[in-house]
């Protein structure tokens, strides 16, 4: 379909360490779980409130995927840009097809950089395909001082 675009971009913190596997084809693969959160006040209570979403980030780039295991562990910032893709398969022991939604690194448009700070003993770097650089500007915004609306 002429005029279409599938691209994600997540900036959030690992919650366990990354997992490589080897395929068949020899070539490794990593898969990681990324959490981002959002928070808001709630305009009734005046509380704090904070929602998680976990996302599967799959990584086939060899590139990316060297430097994961290298440098990559459990609560590592991240910013990573890919694709969604779902895949099906069958689960063995009940039959039914089952779907998984993840965020894939392969190609030219795959982009990994680690925003841990240079002091906490992690290097700060991208990784890309196609990136040179990524603008700091508003990665550490403050959301507190984001209005108490809700926009849905």
């Amino acid at each position: 379909m002429a005029g279409s675009l599938n691209k994600v971009q997540l900036i959030g913190r690992l919650g366990a360490d990354p997992e490589i596997k080897q395929m068949v084809n020899g070539k490794s693969v990593a898969r990681l779980s990324i959490a981002t959160s959002q928070s808001w006040k709630d305009k009734s209570s005046g509380e704090r409130k904070e929602k998680t979403e976990w996302h599967r980030v799959v990584i086939f780039n060899e590139g990316l995927v060297n430097v994961v295991q290298q440098y990559v562990k459990k609560g590592s910032n991240l910013y990573i840009e890919g694709q969604l893709s779902t895949r099906k398969w069958k689960d063995e022991s009940t039959g039914q097809d089952k779907y998984s939604t993840e965020v894939v690194l392969q190609g030219y448009n795959s982009s990994l950089t680690m925003l841990d700070s240079k002091n906490s003993g992690n290097n700060s770097n991208l990784v890309s395909e196609n990136k040179s650089s990524l603008p700091n500007d508003n990665l550490n915004q403050d959301s507190s001082n984001l209005d108490d609306e809700i926009p849905f």
